[in-house]
């Protein structure tokens, strides 16, 4: 069970080394420009691969665990598919659910583990593979393989990075649990954290904060919702921040005090952002010199939060 591009690798990695009888997958969603209804990545793959695949609305009409039985597999392998799954679901196969999950849990628990660890600012993050019960994300954790975060690197990277590692945990969690090896590892639930989708407010850069929480946001939220600000009266989108130390200085938060090869030098409530690249509405993605080239930008410039409710860039 599955839907976005970071589900592919473990499907992949799954019918390379083992019977898949049933794909799983969220149904058609619009997307793009035209509203085109768009099939999710996991179902492109498993229509390659020659698998059947179910997209049911809801998880819990029977219809899901019905199909479950009919195919007479031993274990469910649960990555990103989107929905909680209900008791009956999770005890519809003989060896339950398993899911592949990218993060320390308890640490961010929830839809976007990933996005909040980089905007956080954590030094590493990890695929879990764990076995589902009803709660969300609450399950004993069977195997876990830990990685850095590089302090450069956006969710979206970070993520394609993820990917495969936990293809190859899955395999090797279901090695174990068929061997009669797997040992699993309750979660400290007191230690849990929250990692809730993100929302369009969520890329909205405040200047006023420290700068390496500015520069881990800018970078948490590519590439979605994308990091926002106010700029001569129109919302730009930002990219490619980093965090660079510098003595306490009088600049308003927001306000452009250099632009170089290496970007946007913009004051922060403490230190400054260096940000890379910068992208004006229904222009190109330019780097902040060749942004500044074109006089779209100038030394003493102010970005700003962004009302509310942004018109997209």
């Amino acid at each position: 069970m599955g839907s976005p591009e970071f589900a592919v690798p473990c499907l992949r990695a799954l019918a390379a080394a083992h019977e898949v009888a049933l794909v799983v997958s969220q149904p058609d969603k619009p997307a793009g420009r035209g509203s085109q209804l768009t099939a999710p990545a996991v179902k492109v793959c498993a229509t390659e691969l020659g698998i059947p695949v179910i997209q049911p609305r809801s998880a819990r009409t029977g219809e899901l665990r019905d199909a479950m039985i009919a195919t007479g597999a031993e274990l469910a392998v649960v990555v990103a598919y989107g929905k909680i799954l209900p008791a009956p679901v999770l005890g519809a196969l003989p060896r339950g659910c398993i899911n592949v999950h990218a993060s320390i849990l308890p640490r961010y628990r929830g839809a976007a583990p990933v996005q909040w660890a980089v905007i956080h600012g954590d030094p590493e993050t990890a695929v879990d593979i764990m076995q589902l019960d009803e709660g969300m994300d609450t399950g004993p954790v069977l195997l876990e393989r830990r990685v850095t975060i590089d302090p450069h690197e956006t969710s979206g990277e970070l993520l394609a990075r993820l990917a495969p590692l936990g293809a190859a945990a899955c395999l090797e969690a279901i090695t174990a649990m068929t061997a009669g090896t797997a040992r699993p590892i309750a979660q400290d639930h007191t230690a849990a954290t929250h990692a809730p989708m993100l929302t369009k407010a969520d890329g909205m850069i405040d200047f006023s904060q420290p700068a390496h929480l500015v520069a881990a946001r800018i970078r948490g939220v590519d590439p979605w919702p994308g990091a926002q600000a106010l700029h001569r009266g129109q919302i730009v989108k930002l990219f490619r921040a980093v965090q660079h130390a510098r003595p306490p200085g009088t600049d308003a938060p927001g306000t452009v005090v250099a632009i170089d090869a290496h970007g946007l030098h913009v004051a922060c409530g403490a230190d400054l952002a260096i940000i890379r690249e910068i992208q004006a509405p229904g222009r190109k993605r330019l780097t902040a010199a060749q942004f500044a080239a074109g006089r779209g930008i100038a030394v003493g410039d102010v970005l700003s939060l962004p009302p509310r409710d942004p018109v997209a860039a």
